[in-house]
């Protein structure tokens, strides 16, 4: 639990994607202002102990020059000390970065690069409002690979509209034979307030039906597999040695820093959200005042509940006996004839001190959480 993680989110976008519910603003106007304000914020900010990661998430990052983000970067490391194995990622759009500005960041100190692919197919890209196309996503991975990235992350979406078993076979395909190291896999959510809700709303979203969904789970699993990769979250794939260490830090529920408009902070059982608005945000900080709308600190209790629901995300699940030295809990008492429904129905496994779900379970993992949170 020395983990100790730093997020910086960038929320600007090109467009916004009809799926997406995160905070980011579109176009490309002035961002001169956020920039001087989230160093500011990062020039506050210290800590003995070291990072093991830096995360600059989005929105999309590379919609700042790479000479703004390689600063940014640099003053991470005035103002903290890093493990030597720091793991520094940054995420990027196809359609917003070259081999110039890729290169770039490498110098700068960047070693992980996340790409937003999400299909290879660009009537599905199309569909889904991304301002890319798939030849742009793979001349992204072999520019990232001259440039000297070794660890690429792709993001890749299955369940969208009007999407078949074959083209989700397809996309994977695609994504493998770019050799990347990572891969983040997620089924496509309608979050409310988003295009796609409304269209839902309308009737006018052809989403895949369940069998579907689950046969494109078992390609999943079968094709990464094949590959060489192992799942070691719900949605998370990687060659060993691979994982992601900025999300393994989170699903252990440890400990980091984030900046920026509407990121979290969670430091000692404390979680800070700042306000979700770019203008507000700036101001404040210009005017010294606190850039947190929310903060909440958790009963044991519930950091307990809390903490499970988290760590069942990862495949290898939760060791039993650091709940226990935490919380102070029993994690089998606690849960009791709950925990034992769901061994006897095999969603759930008790195996070598840890709690885990099943192959069965993580088929149906938002039930199985909605009960033991």
């Amino acid at each position: 639990m020395d983990e100790l993680g730093l997020y910086v989110h960038v929320p600007f976008c090109l467009k916004k994607c009809a799926y997406c519910s995160f905070y980011s603003q579109a176009g490309r106007q002035d961002r001169s202002r956020y920039i001087a304000a989230v160093t500011k914020q990062l020039r506050q900010c210290s800590s003995p102990r070291p990072l093991t990661s830096i995360f600059f998430g989005g929105g999309t990052p590379t919609m700042l020059p790479a000479e703004v983000l390689s600063r940014l970067l640099a003053e991470c490391h005035q103002r903290f000390s890093c493990a030597e194995d720091a793991e520094i990622s940054f995420e990027a759009n196809p359609a917003t970065v070259d081999l110039s500005a890729l290169q770039t960041l490498r110098q700068a100190g960047f070693n992980r690069l996340s790409i937003g692919a999400q299909s290879f197919q660009d009537n599905e890209l199309h569909r889904l409002g991304r301002p890319h196309s798939a030849e742009d996503a793979a001349q992204t991975v072999r520019l990232a690979r001259k440039a000297g990235f070794s660890n690429i992350s792709l993001d890749l979406m299955y369940g969208l509209p009007d999407q078949t078993l074959q083209t989700w076979q397809a996309t994977l395909e695609q994504a493998l034979s770019l050799a990347p190291q990572h891969l983040s896999i997620y089924e496509l959510t309608i979050e409310d307030g988003t295009p796609f809700a409304r269209q839902q709303e309308r009737g006018e979203l052809h989403l895949p039906n369940e069998d579907t969904v689950l046969r494109m789970l078992e390609a999943t699993q079968q094709m990464t597999g094949d590959a060489g990769f192992c799942r070691y979250e719900i949605s998370n794939y990687a060659l060993p040695g691979f994982e992601c260490r900025h999300n393994l830090n989170y699903w252990r529920s440890g400990d980091w820093l984030g900046l920026g408009p509407s990121a979290v902070s969670s430091l000692d059982g404390t979680r800070c959200t700042a306000i979700a608005d770019v203008d507000e945000f700036c101001c404040r900080l210009e005017s010294g005042q606190e850039v947190w709308q929310e903060q909440e600190t958790l009963e044991p209790e519930a950091a307990f509940r809390e903490s499970v629901v988290i760590g069942l995300r990862m495949t290898d699940g939760i060791a039993l006996d650091e709940l226990r030295h935490r919380f102070g809990i029993d994690t089998e008492a606690y849960y009791g004839e709950t925990l034992t429904r769901f061994v006897r129905l095999g969603m759930l496994e008790l195996a070598r001190g840890h709690l885990r779900l099943t192959a069965q379970g993580l088929l149906l993992a938002n039930t199985v959480m909605a009960e033991l949170v």
